[in-house]
């Protein structure tokens, strides 16, 4: 394998992760986050990938039949992301308004989305097929980039509408969103792996769809959170 194929895989593999990081903060441009910590954050997400692998590896030996299979691998997969964001991130003092907790942990999913994106790329560019990792990447720009994100955000939503909660109330949140975030990932896998361009086009039609319906809860979240310190005489 040359430094070439790994540029190639390396750049391929961040650039899906970037473009969704800039619409990201794009939207939060008003209340910026601070750089070192996306950074970190973004860093942090994809330090949980080599984690994640031989654990996939294990419930892929040690478990028998895809649906049991592609539940443990979600479960690995989003259950890392928030252990990582939880240990790193979440606990910082720069977390401080309700959208924040769904900033960082999408962020968290794009750093971990990346490096598995350049784990997939690695195999068609080795080969010397080029047009093929392009088009792989396309692919997992739409679909599983994306569903990095809705899994992760839905754990930052129940964290954002949870802020308030009691420590019961709020361990239940995150739960409930942990849950949520694995029947999604598990979701899209299932789909995608059924062959056919109909279940591939209603996994991507479920992970659009579900996409909208996230964005446009951000936008409500940032209102009231938003309304409510300009409200604030108070507020720096």
């Amino acid at each position: 394998m040359t430094s070439t194929t790994l540029g190639y895989a390396f750049l391929g593999g961040l650039l899906p992760s970037f473009i969704w990081l800039y619409f990201l903060l794009k939207e939060d441009a008003q209340h910026p986050e601070p750089k070192t910590l996306i950074a970190f954050a973004f860093i942090t997400g994809m330090l949980a990938v080599p984690i994640a692998l031989p654990l996939e590896q294990y419930a892929k030996a040690h478990l028998i039949g895809n649906g049991s299979i592609l539940t443990a691998w979600a479960l690995v997969e989003e259950v890392l992301k928030y252990t990582m964001a939880a240990i790193f991130i979440l606990w910082r003092g720069a977390v401080d308004e309700t959208p924040d907790y769904v900033i960082y942990m999408i962020t968290v999913a794009l750093g971990f989305a990346a490096a598995e994106n350049m784990l997939f790329l690695l195999a068609p560019i080795s080969a010397g097929s080029f047009a093929l990792g392009i088009f792989t990447g396309d692919l997992r720009f739409l679909g599983s980039t994306l569903v990095h994100v809705i899994s992760s955000a839905s754990i930052g939503f129940a964290l954002a509408f949870s802020t308030n909660y009691h420590p019961v109330g709020r361990t239940s949140a995150a739960a409930l969103g942990l849950i949520l975030a694995i029947a999604l990932h598990t979701a899209f896998n299932a789909l995608i792996i059924t062959e056919g361009a109909a279940t591939e086009l209603a996994a991507f039609f479920l992970i659009w769809m579900v996409a909208v319906v996230f964005f446009a809860t951000f936008e409500v979240l940032k209102y009231f959170q938003y309304r409510t310190i300009a409200k604030n005489p108070f507020s720096l």
